[in-house]
């Protein structure tokens, strides 16, 4: 049987959980907890196999609770239970530990399978989350400046103000704002300082 701990801040979530794992005949949930603390104190008493972890919850949050809960017993497997706005807390509980992650609309039978997955040293993925956190492809910042985006970030990097800039390059001032403008986003810097700062560690020394 896989011992299962269900962790969720919202009862009837938690209640629907518990009746679908009961449901099975290979799974046995063993305590319910509605906080990353109550996870920790139900986990050392009754010591899952699995843990399923909602990530957003009073207390302690599941990215912080998964991190304790795997300093205890590094042989549990938590997977994480998230909404698809949680891009970010996946990618941190993945980080702390954390073996997989389910959307909380996924079917009955991908939870049952998750669960199966991990308790067999699998990493359940969903995959409606795993390309938004695969590394980006876009290219990298510097490539994506046109080469008078270049010069002008070079000039910005010697010190130069807009209009000098512009007096410098031929064209108006207007023109050099709505390329810097676009050189801050691209590289993104919010200031002439950092973007000074940017562009001698990625174009060299102004000209």
């Amino acid at each position: 049987m896989i011992r299962v701990l269900v962790v969720d801040d919202h009862q009837l979530v938690r209640a629907g959980l518990i009746t679908l794992l009961r449901a099975a005949d290979d799974i046995e949930v063993v305590g319910e907890a509605a906080d990353g603390q109550q996870a920790i104190e139900a986990a050392r008493a009754v010591r899952p196999d699995v843990t399923l972890m909602d990530l957003s919850m009073p207390v302690l949050d599941g990215i912080a609770a998964t991190g304790q809960l795997l300093a205890e017993d590094p042989g549990m497997r938590v997977v994480a239970l998230t909404s698809f706005s949680d891009r970010q807390r996946v990618s941190d509980v993945l980080a702390a530990g954390a073996v997989g992650y389910l959307l909380k609309d996924s079917r009955p039978d991908d939870l049952l399978a998750a669960v199966r997955a991990a308790a067999s040293g699998h990493a359940p993925l969903d995959p409606r989350v795993a390309g938004a956190l695969l590394p980006s492809r876009e290219p990298p910042a510097a490539e994506q400046l046109s080469d008078r985006e270049k010069q002008v970030l070079r000039l910005v990097a010697a010190g130069l103000a807009n209009k000098q800039i512009a007096r410098r390059l031929g064209i108006a001032e207007s023109t050099v704002k709505v390329h810097t403008g676009n050189i801050f986003r691209r590289i993104g810097v919010t200031d002439r300082t950092s973007a000074a700062l940017w562009a001698r560690e990625h174009l060299g020394n102004p000209s």
